[in-house]
């Protein structure tokens, strides 16, 4: 496949992966699927925006990038066939480089999250009653966060998915890099003979 239409193929992979990142950060504020009185009743780690700006909007940018690249201008520069193109794949990897930084954050905060586990009523103070993940294995001590009902379950499913999402994220974005290189290095097949060219690129 010309890097071109690869790039094109990991940008539409990368738009929905960051929209529901997006909604599971969202879904987040709603523990438990219910609206809180208190927002400091919310897991710290929702408030720093993981799966909003992290795997969301620092997502959509070199998503949109890499779904220009298969139409970019390939005859760009002095004349010379595939040089547009050339970097364009190049500024590529500075995108996606971006998008690495974006989804691993996203990944760091998911992990610490689900590490932590939830903010919950306990009977006696809002608190984080486990430690060290010890609830991930031992389901019994779910029964330690009174309040919200369905609290564990709720941040487990969505932290987990962010943690998977943005994960994928990073692979994908990395592959671009790859991608970007060789298409900076060796040009686009789809450049063969644009603008006259004999398609030696």
């Amino acid at each position: 496949m010309c890097t071109g239409g690869c790039a094109k193929c990991l940008g539409s992979t990368l738009i929905p992966l960051a929209v529901l990142c997006t909604l599971a950060n969202i879904l987040l504020f709603f523990p438990g699927g219910k609206v809180v009185e208190n927002n400091l009743h919310i897991t710290d780690e929702v408030w720093y925006f993981g799966g909003i700006l992290g795997s969301g909007v620092l997502m959509i940018f070199p998503a949109l990038v890499f779904l220009g690249l298969k139409n970019n201008d390939c005859c760009g520069c002095c004349g010379n066939a595939s040089c547009g193109k050339r970097f364009a794949m190049f500024s590529s990897i500075i995108f996606a480089a971006i998008g690495v930084l974006g989804a691993g954050y996203c990944f760091v905060l998911s992990a610490v999250a689900l590490n932590r586990g939830p903010k919950c009523y306990t009977g006696t103070q809002w608190t984080y009653p486990f430690q060290d993940g010890n609830y991930l294995a031992n389901h019994t001590l779910w029964s330690a966060c009174q309040s919200p009902e369905n609290i564990v379950p709720w941040n487990l499913t969505l932290f987990s998915l962010l943690l998977v999402m943005s994960g994928i994220q990073v692979v994908l974005c990395g592959i671009q890099v790859v991608n970007g290189l060789f298409g900076t290095i060796c040009g686009d097949c789809k450049c063969c003979g644009c603008c006259g060219g004999d398609g030696t690129v």
